[in-house]
């Protein structure tokens, strides 16, 4: 049954997806680290190697921001099939985040003590954006189909 042009079961479906691609995530990380001898990172924190790394990512989000917002009035203003592709906020979310851990894994690479800490950040970085885009392409795994 459909309300308001949303299926019943939507929610569901969304909770259940997020769960199982968080469980994912998580599952593999901690295999990985395991494999890789690399300690947990806390998570939702910003854990700069140096005050280099600090600058550089901050200025890499802080251009983002202002791209979010610059990206945001000028697909606003133009016909809503006919937006640009690299001002959607989706895009530059996916690139804010290979951006900052790309950065991040060539300051693992150069200054942590830790050597397999850049690999684990490469692989990390690989296993999502394939998770991401085969969501994508599969319409997230068909589980929010028609029919």
């Amino acid at each position: 049954m459909i309300y308001y042009g949303v299926e019943s079961s939507f929610w569901l479906k969304l909770i259940l997806l997020l769960t199982i691609i968080g469980l994912l995530i998580f599952s593999f990380s901690a295999i990985m680290r395991r494999i890789l001898k690399v300690e947990k990172k806390k998570p939702f924190s910003h854990n700069h190697l140096n005050p280099l790394h600090k600058k550089i990512d901050w200025t890499i989000r802080i251009t983002f921001i202002v791209a979010m917002i610059v990206g945001g009035i000028i697909n606003i203003s133009r016909q809503p099939l006919n937006s640009i592709l690299f001002f959607e906020p989706y895009f530059l979310l996916f690139m804010l985040i290979f951006l900052t851990e790309v950065v991040r894994a060539v300051m693992e690479w150069k200054y942590a003590d830790n050597r397999n800490a850049y690999i684990l950040t490469i692989v990390e970085l690989a296993f999502f954006t394939i998770l991401l885009l085969s969501m994508f392409i599969t319409d997230f795994f068909g589980v929010f189909g028609q029919g």
